[in-house]
């Protein structure tokens, strides 16, 4: 069983954060066997925001990734650090560092870069987006 991880680093207006979206669900329909597993990081941690607004007849990239999340049982894991820097925060770490209430959307989680170390020294290949 091949193990296969994707980076995600651009805003989710960018191009290529959909490429990344459209690839994790190519990948999952076509290596069923395989594992995928996901990181949020730097400008990516947006799309983790229950509070980006979008009008309706725009793509929500964040909706999506939780779709994808649910159907295939993979987890969203989210950089705290990248994450707080652009006001985006679970209840524990808003309380920890003094903020006001919670924005992160369901199914997304904050983790630290150990978990990215983790994924890197894992058996398989990362993709960059």
């Amino acid at each position: 069983m091949a193990h296969t991880t994707l980076l995600l680093t651009k805003d989710p207006s960018h191009p290529i954060t959909m490429l990344a979206l459209r690839y994790a669900e190519a990948y999952l329909q076509s290596h069923p066997d395989n594992t995928l597993s996901v990181f949020f990081y730097a400008d990516a941690a947006s799309i983790a925001s229950r509070l980006r607004w979008q009008s309706a007849e725009q793509f929500n990239i964040t909706k999506a990734w939780q779709s994808l999340a649910s159907a295939h049982h993979l987890s969203l894991p989210v950089c705290v650090s990248t994450a707080l820097s652009r006001g985006i925060t679970d209840t524990d770490n808003g309380t920890r560092h003094q903020l006001t209430g919670d924005s992160l959307a369901e199914g997304y989680q904050l983790v630290g870069l150990g978990e990215l170390a983790s994924l890197m020294q894992a058996e398989g290949r990362m993709l960059c987006f």
